[in-house]
């Protein structure tokens, strides 16, 4: 019905079937940033397909095929699923992934 409508713009920016998860608001910039498998996408609130920007974000490659070799599926559990975006301070942002069962964490500067 939104799209039928002209209520909404569909984000066209991942093709890969990403696995959007986490969410991280920023009203004052009118940005949002989105965590998925492997990507941290940071979004235009006006028109989400307008100058995308994007992380790839992946685990080790050592470290998926240890989760690999301990019977976890490749494609469902052996990657960098994105889980906390949590704002640090006016220019950073706190990140944390799986990292195929061996979490890391980061910042990320907005500038």
């Amino acid at each position: 019905d939104l799209l039928l409508s002209n209520s909404c713009i569909p984000f066209l920016g991942s093709t890969e079937g990403l696995d959007f998860r986490t969410l991280l608001l920023d009203e004052e910039r009118g940005r949002l940033l989105v965590g998925t498998k492997d990507h941290i996408f940071l979004l235009n609130l006006i028109d989400v397909n307008k100058n995308v920007k994007k992380i790839y974000w992946p685990a080790a490659k050592e470290k998926v095929e240890l989760c690999k070799l301990a019977g976890k599926d490749a494609q469902t559990e052996c990657a960098n699923f994105i889980r906390v975006l949590q704002p640090y301070n006016r220019t950073h942002v706190y990140v944390c992934g799986t990292g195929a069962f061996h979490p890391l964490c980061g910042y990320i500067e907005l500038g």
